[in-house]
């Protein structure tokens, strides 16, 4: 075996056993006492905050109100059955202990004054965004296998993607099931809809793209490793990062391929794009800012930790969490670079960053939101979600 074929086998092998790690870790309920925790995001609609919380809940923030309201969801159930080498979570709880919260990795989304969520119980929830109370839930017996992914809404269906390596479309009032489509892998990812096409990745190194209204698929594109990145799709083309290290901008209509960049680890957080650049944190600690139409390097930063929460735009500025515990602002201009710190975080933020008015906000792993106004410096008091 030559040392080029040689090379590329430990580079293979060392992604597989990397992404069987990151399944254990995630998946499995009772690994040394670990639970799956969530890396719920936020949404700000009309001076309410949603986010889920680790005790898996959906909670709403009133920020206009002083003092801030907060408002509790009834907390979710567990499935019937615990994770791998867990007793059912029904008598006796998980693992000879309490059952554990249920974990929230979707970020709520809210649609026509329903707030949708995905739990790692295998359920989907509809809630009256004014007071929280449960609209419906699919399904409405038994438990899909766990869900990771985020929830899409377009129009009156709902789009979520499966770790049974599934796409399912549901009527938002129902909720009735429209179509389902089976992939080869686990979908963590979270689906997006443009132009009447629902694009999401999955864990069988492809990227799909199916028909919103019937869910045939129109095409699909093969990567070199597991997918787990939201993809992004702006002015026709599809931004998607791998687990093989690269970014891809795929044609929207017919999948070919416009451009790759390769990174030197995981590209693992949904791309931003600001005035033609296509901003990709990746697992190396480096950003990388790419031309969106060729890939061309127009500005990176190394930002000493790795980034695997997505990013946000604020005022022509970057803003990226590392895990580390760093939250930065970087300059989205070649012409004029420059980083600076915001604030010392907590470690190990995952969730995708939230804006709104000059303000990000940060679902830490702590069970606590933190907020700071980039615009003015102001870092405001840590929002509890917890309901003790």
């Amino acid at each position: 075996m030559n040392l080029k074929r040689k090379n590329r086998l430990l580079v293979k092998i060392s992604i597989l056993v990397a992404v069987l790690l990151v399944t254990v870790l995630v998946f499995t309920g009772c690994i040394r006492g670990m639970t799956p925790i969530g890396w719920s995001g936020v949404t700000i609609s009309d001076s309410t905050l949603y986010a889920g919380s680790k005790e898996g809940r959906l909670v709403s923030v009133n920020l206009a109100a002083s003092p801030q309201m907060i408002s509790f969801a009834e907390p979710l159930r567990a499935a019937p059955t615990g994770g791998i080498g867990c007793a059912s979570s029904g008598g006796g709880g998980a693992c000879g202990g309490a059952p554990p919260a249920v974990a929230i990795y979707g970020t709520p989304v809210i649609s026509e004054n329903l707030v949708y969520l995905a739990g790692y119980n295998g359920k989907i929830f509809a809630y009256n965004a004014n007071n929280l109370q449960q609209r419906w839930v699919f399904p409405v017996e038994g438990n899909l296998a766990p869900i990771v992914s985020g929830i899409a809404v377009a129009e009156d269906t709902l789009y979520f993607g499966g770790t049974d390596g599934k796409v399912y479309a549901l009527d938002t009032e129902s909720p009735e099931r429209r179509w389902e489509f089976t992939t080869g892998g686990e979908i963590w990812a979270t689906p997006v809809v443009s132009n009447g096409t629902v694009f999401v990745s999955s864990f069988d190194k492809k990227v799909y793209a199916l028909d919103a209204a019937t869910g045939d698929l129109k095409w699909e594109f093969a990567t070199e490793a597991t997918n787990v990145a939201t993809p992004l799709v702006a002015d026709g083309i599809v931004y998607v990062g791998s687990l093989d290290r690269n970014i891809y901008a795929l044609n929207e209509n017919d999948g070919s391929l416009v451009w790759s960049f390769s990174g030197g680890n995981w590209f693992w957080s949904q791309p931003v794009i600001h005035n033609g650049i296509v901003f990709a944190p990746c697992l190396d600690s480096w950003v990388y800012g790419l031309d969106a139409r060729t890939g061309e390097r127009r500005i990176e930063y190394n930002v000493e930790g790795q980034v695997s929460s997505s990013p946000v735009v604020v005022n022509d500025q970057l803003i990226v969490a590392t895990r580390n515990g760093r939250l930065l602002s970087l300059s989205t201009s070649p012409a004029s670079p420059g980083q600076l710190l915001i604030a010392n975080i907590v470690d190990e933020v995952t969730a995708p960053l939230g804006v709104s008015n000059d303000v990000v906000y940060v679902n830490a792993p702590d069970n606590n939101i933190y907020a700071y106004n980039v615009a003015t410096g102001a870092r405001f008091s840590p929002i509890s979600l917890g309901s003790q």
